[in-house]
């Protein structure tokens, strides 16, 4: 084992070595893990040299890192893995002009484009993960995107590259003229290419989709480039310092033509015929992936705008020229399958659905984008594997190839699922198998076998996007023959004579089939666990849902959405949603030793989880970090009790009537010198945080009429500390019409007068106290029920407790549905269909609505959004913003405090500051309003406070 603590010392950047981060890093995208000996995450390119020295000096292998989303398992390996994408980032230098940039390895495709558009510049190279690949491991694949027929591959548009050698010198990879070169490794590398001109023509597949291997083609020409050398070389020949790429003009108006076809063979067969109308993208989309779409929330309104009816396939064409000559293309894709005897009413069924307009285009490419992870949302022990997926053929083959592979699957008594980027000839398909299973390994290697048997007799490639890794690299010979692999390795030779970087990729593979290097190993098993939720619909309950995670990253955008907010400031991969997956994972196989669901380590994890609950919407997996969390803090609070921080937090319900009744007492801890200090040292509460003010005149029901619509709620939080917004709900659902009445505990034995308040049991959620929490939501649903029955709908403000009943309430309580929870409703779901009915009047203002991450979770901010429109002159804005950072308590704790305020300052807070004086903000989350105050000063009020201002 290397001297990590002699490094650690020596650079800015950290070194972790414990089994928690190691687990982490230990997976990609891929089925395989390999748990490295350390993990370095670099400030500046020294540390990556130095990190470089004590490897060559130890024998330790270097595995450099972008994103993480490598689905051959090229990012993983034994001894140190370097992330270079948390700080080596930056933009070097732009040259908009000569529409050149140099970029640092670590920097996501997405966040350079969010640098080049106001130069009306882009990096074309368009992957479906742009959110987190970054531009390094994009290089390192040879990434291609879906208008690769276009803008090519990322060989086209890369000019150059500065590289750090295994032996620690520096070398620049670039344009070089046979004969002109000037140091040693230039001229070997062309005498290479000179030699082996004649193998290199006879044996490389003539397509674009070609990324197998290495590069050695760019080293024949009299003026090569170099740099295409490391291009698509996985990190085994050097490690990149900065890469120059070509820039394009950000694309024009564009026009998609969605193709159905009555079975998948039409679609393979009229692509070559689509391809020759010029556009600059042509995916597919194969019914299987229609059909999981529309079971995933966030996907299946944008499935539903652009699927007519129940197509075998589709294919997306799109054209992106000027106006006119795209509605001139259009129309000739209208011709093209007319000709090909299509039409809606005929016997051959399909035909063109137009999307003009960018809303349209905008959900078709977001479920073009979320090809694989919708592939990868099947619930149950067998999943689609990448390991075939890769291979291209020429565009006449398309249709027997595609029929020989799907006749293969069955054979093996399995299918696959097809999609991506039939413009090219290449198209993702992964057979359903589970890797858990000898039998299913023994399907994968036969599988592998045959297939790329097929892709040599039809002179594909087998590797035509994702790159080789450790699934593809040992077929190389039969793809190039021998003299072209010992090729290969003369190239590794020359410049990493001991095999350093990355090993086991490219050359010297390992099978591709060995288990130990597999995410489920043969010795993998399930630990015991005392679930305390209902997991019933994964298999394999809680580890089933864990396992969901396929690690393809799309928790780490940084932008768009709200997952995940505490990634989007700490950028640690501890603190995504795949990191604390992949930690929760390896903790209930037992990877992580003894009672590792409880452990410090694991709290330290899942310490800024805000349980947002974005995941369980955003993630295609609907990886639902959030109750899994709670898994763990139930497991916690068993092993070693509550704190008292989670007594105070929990018990609120109980208390806050007693607390209530002295609200200058309950307020001394802000009020009286030095408490707040005292409450941080003896509870944990931050002291420079005010905590909520208790309210003087809290909430109290008044009277009920007869055969209510609605049932008022009053939540824990709103009746004690800002009762105002249920007057002013009460005053608004009144000022409609409805017939109202409140919720009220039932009676209980032995007492007189009305009991406590219900409450949804969500404080109690929050500290781990499940059993309490499930004691309380019984109460409160045993005094819901009656009204429910007799036809009224419960209504209420606060989105975090009200949506316990529609999410984890039917987990929870036997008898208590989803259905159920549908009809507790928040204020505006129940209103805004019924808007007509409120008696509003102008209000000529602008209200800035920020919405709480369980409205948004939910799909319920719309509601928000719709109502407040409803207010005639009201200009209604939102906020794009991700958690507010508050998140209950999290922003109340000492120790999560500051992240709770650069959450805050990620977006929303700058946009309430921005908001001019006299406009309204709006915020429907009690949570949310705190943290806005403190933050900005502002007061935002309840959607139900605005329309009671707007009643006439």
């Amino acid at each position: 084992m290397a001297d990590w603590g002699r490094l650690a010392a020596r650079i800015e950047g950290e070194v972790a070595t414990d089994p928690f981060a190691r687990g982490r890093y230990a997976t990609d995208a891929s089925f395989y893990q390999i748990v490295p000996e350390a993990v370095v995450i670099p400030r500046r390119m020294e540390d990556v040299a130095a990190t470089l020295d004590l490897a060559r000096a130890e024998g330790v292998p270097v595995t450099a890192r972008g994103g993480g989303t490598s689905q051959a398992g090229q990012t993983v390996n034994r001894g140190v893995v370097i992330d270079y994408s948390r700080h080596l980032n930056a933009v070097r230098s732009l040259d908009v002009e000569g529409r050149r940039a140099v970029v640092e390895p670590g920097i996501v495709l997405d966040a350079l484009n969010r640098r080049l558009k106001p130069h009306g510049l882009s990096f074309p190279v368009d992957v479906s993960t742009s959110s987190r690949a970054t531009i390094g491991g994009m290089a390192a694949n040879n990434s291609c995107g879906g208008r690769s027929i276009r803008y090519g591959r990322m060989r086209e548009n890369v000019e150059a590259v500065d590289a750090l050698m295994v032996d620690g010198t520096r070398a620049r990879f670039g344009p070089v003229r046979r004969g002109e070169a000037n140091d040693p490794l230039a001229r070997d590398l062309l005498a290479f290419g000179e030699r082996e001109a004649g193998e290199i023509e006879a044996r490389f597949p003539k397509l674009l989709r070609r990324v197998g291997g290495y590069n050695v083609d760019a080293l024949v020409p009299d003026e090569a480039n170099l740099a295409h050398l490391l291009v698509g070389s996985e990190g085994t020949l050097a490690l990149s310092e900065a890469i120059e790429i070509r820039l394009s003009p950000l694309p024009g108006d564009k026009v998609v033509g969605v193709c159905h076809f009555p079975t998948f063979r039409d679609a393979m067969e009229a692509t070559q015929h689509l391809v020759a109308l010029g556009p600059s993208a042509v995916e597919l989309v194969d019914s299987t992936m229609i059909e999981l779409g529309r079971r995933i929330p966030a996907l299946s309104p944008s499935l539903d705008a652009f699927v007519r009816g129940e197509p075998a396939a589709l294919l997306l064409v799109e054209f992106a020229e000027a106006p006119q000559e795209n509605r001139r293309r259009l129309a000739g894709l209208h011709d093209v399958m007319a000709d090909l005897g299509f039409s809606w009413d005929g016997p051959r069924p399909g035909g063109v659905l137009d999307a003009p307009d960018q809303a349209l285009q905008q959900k078709i490419t977001e479920v073009r984008t979320q090809g694989l992870n919708i592939m990868m949302s099947m619930r149950q022990e067998g999943k689609p594997v990448s390991f075939v997926e890769d291979c291209a053929v020429a565009l006449p083959d398309l249709p027997d190839f595609t029929d020989r592979l799907t006749a293969l699957f069955e054979r093996h008594g399995t299918t696959g699922t097809w999609y991506a980027h039939a413009s090219v000839g290449l198209l993702h398909v992964r057979p359903v198998l589970n890797l858990k299973e000898e039998a299913g390994v023994r399907a994968l290697r036969a599988i592998a076998e045959e297939a790329f048997e097929i892709v040599a007799e039809y002179r594909g490639s087998h590797s035509g996007e994702h790159g080789d890794g450790i699934v593809r690299s040992e077929f190389h010979e039969r793809m190039f023959g021998p003299r072209m692999v010992r090729g290969f390795q003369e190239i590794k030779r020359r410049l990493d004579p001991e095999g350093i970087l990355n090993p086991g990729k490219i050359v010297h593979a390992p099978r591709m089939d060995d288990r130990t290097l597999f995410r489920f190993p043969p010795r993998y098993r399930r630990e015991p666990v005392d679930a305390r939720l209902d997991w019933s619909g994964w298999p394999g309950g809680l580890h089933g849902a864990v396992e969901m995670c396929n690690n393809n990253g799309a928790c780490r955008k940084d932008a768009g959405g709200v997952m995940c907010p505490s990634y989007r400031v700490t950028r640690d991969e501890r603190d995504v949603v795949r990191g604390r997956a992949n930690t929760l994972r390896l903790a209930l196989s037992g990877q992580l030793g003894p009672d590792a669901l409880a452990s410090d380590a694991m709290a330290d994890t899942l310490s800024l989880c805000v349980s947002c609950k974005a995941c369980k919407r955003e993630c295609p997996m609907a990886v639902d970090m959030a109750a899994m969390k709670l898994e763990h803090q139930a497991a916690r609070v068993a092993a070693r009790g509550p704190s008292l921080r989670d007594r105070l937090v929990a018990h609120l319900p109980r208390y806050a009537p007693w607390a209530a009744r002295a609200p200058w007492l309950a307020g001394a801890r802000d009020a009286v010198p030095g408490a707040a200090r005292l409450s941080e040292r003896v509870a944990g509460l931050a002291a420079d945080r005010p905590l909520p003010r208790w309210s003087r005149r809290p909430f109290r029901e008044g009277a009920d009429d007869a055969s209510p619509e609605v049932v008022l709620f009053a939540d824990t939080f709103n009746r004690w500390f800002e009762p105002d917004h249920l007057r002013d709900a009460e005053a608004v659902l009144r000022a409609g019409g409805f017939r109202l009445a409140h919720a009220r505990p039932r009676a209980e034995p032995g007492r007189s007068g009305p009991g406590r308040p219900l409450c949804c049991g969500r404080t109690y959620l929050s500290a781990g106290l499940v059993d309490e929490a499930r004691a309380e939501m019984a109460r409160t649903v045993a005094a819901l029920r009656p009204m429910l029955e007799a036809g009224a709908t419960v209504v209420g403000l606060e989105p975090s407790c009200l949506l316990t009943f529609r999410d984890e309430a039917p987990r929870l309580l036997p008898g208590w549905t989803e259905e159920d929870g549908a009809r507790v409703q928040l204020l505006a779901e129940f209103l805004a269909p019924r808007a007509d009915r409120l008696p509003l009047k102008p209000l000529a203002a602008k209200a800035h609505l920020h919405g709480h991450c369980h409205q948004k979770a939910a799909g319920v901010l719309s509601s928000a959004l719709a109502l407040l429109e409803a207010v005639p002159e009201l200009e209604v804005s939102p906020i794009e913003s991700s958690c507010c950072g508050m998140a209950g308590a999290f922003g109340y704790q000492a120790e999560t405090a500051e992240v709770s305020r650069a959450m805050g300052e990620l977006s929303l807070l700058p946009a309430v500051r921005a908001a001019a004086p006299g406009d309204r903000i709006v915020a429907d989350g009690t949570s949310c309003r705190h943290q806005i105050a403190d933050g900005t000063g502002r007061r935002a009020v309840h959607a139900a406070s605005l329309l009671r201002e707007a009643l006439a």
